[in-house]
């Protein structure tokens, strides 16, 4: 079983940063539950060593833990907490970050027949797996190239992809497939979700979105709720929300402001939905906001 040895090289070669020597490569290490935290997911592989998350996106709740992997195929606002974490077992994670344009050229070079056909509609941009063995050996093997570093260079590309063949062709394919094809109703979608990650403080109507995708709006709707596990609107609240809270972190005087800028025309409506979502007011909520920084590196892993 991988899982030993998986633990050991990420304990090892774990940083405040998460960052590795490998190009793409994510560690964490936590060593107490945290309470819930709102971020991006980034699209990402995330595999666990040891310990336990949960993350929720919109109406959905996922948990993983050691021997399990998360795949998100598009980048999502969600809610993040570690359940099983302590100093004497600090939950380990492993993450790699995909790239529709690895995946493409992965999809072309494959032969006809050595993928399962792609079902129908948009598969949800966040699955969770067990992890097989091969899954798991693979990383064990990336991971390694870290205590021998002039062989990372040629090495690790080559393992990349075999991780990434080995996602393809595993149980959530679909989900990554769908990351790697220019004309697949996820990549629709996140052209999409890009626009409104983009333009959060703007107004828009849904017509014009389902028409950026290339979609009639019943369709558009539809795939849009399937992959992010919300509506338009509600997926723009959470955008606006997640960027009031970092904006207060450096403006706790301008409350007001902060919620013009990120879109909301009426301070109380602001307050509102910011207490439904943080568990205060922004009166009250800056008091815990200083230092806060924004985060670059995936939620999920």
């Amino acid at each position: 079983m991988y899982l030993d040895e998986l633990r050991a090289l990420l304990a090892r070669h774990a940083r405040p940063d998460m960052s590795t020597a490998i190009d793409g490569v994510l560690i964490s290490k936590v060593d107490q539950r945290t309470a819930p935290t709102t971020s991006m997911s980034g699209t990402v592989l995330a595999l666990i060593a040891q310990g336990a998350k949960q993350m929720a996106l919109g109406d959905r709740v996922y948990e993983y833990r050691a021997g399990q992997y998360l795949v998100a195929s598009v980048d999502l606002p969600v809610t993040g907490r570690f359940t099983q974490a302590s100093a004497h077992l600090p939950a380990l994670g492993f993450g790699l970050l995909l790239h529709p344009a690895t995946i493409a050229e992965l999809l072309l070079q494959a032969a006809p027949g050595d993928l399962p056909s792609l079902p129908g509609g948009a598969p949800s941009g966040m699955v969770v797996s067990d992890a097989p063995d091969e899954l798991g050996d693979a990383v064990v093997r990336l991971l390694r190239l870290l205590d021998r570093p002039r062989d990372v260079t040629v090495l690790a590309p080559l393992i990349k992809r075999e991780i990434l063949w080995l996602l393809l062709s595993g149980e959530q394919g679909a989900a990554v497939r769908q990351l790697g094809l220019a004309d697949s109703s996820l990549s629709h979608i996140a052209r999409a979700v890009r626009w409104i990650r983009d333009h959060y403080a703007e107004a828009f109507r849904v017509e014009d979105l389902a028409r950026l995708s290339g979609m009639s709006v019943s369709a558009f709707y539809r795939n849009f709720q399937a992959v992010t596990a919300m509506s338009p609107i509600q997926f723009q609240k959470q955008i606006r929300l997640q960027e009031a809270r970092l904006l207060l972190a450096t403006h706790p005087n301008d409350i007001t402001g902060v919620g013009s800028r990120v879109g909301y025309e009426s301070a109380s409506q602001f307050s509102r939905e910011y207490r439904r979502q943080f568990g205060a007011p922004p009166s009250r909520d800056v008091v815990h906001l200083r230092g806060v920084t924004r985060v670059d590196v995936p939620a999920v892993v």
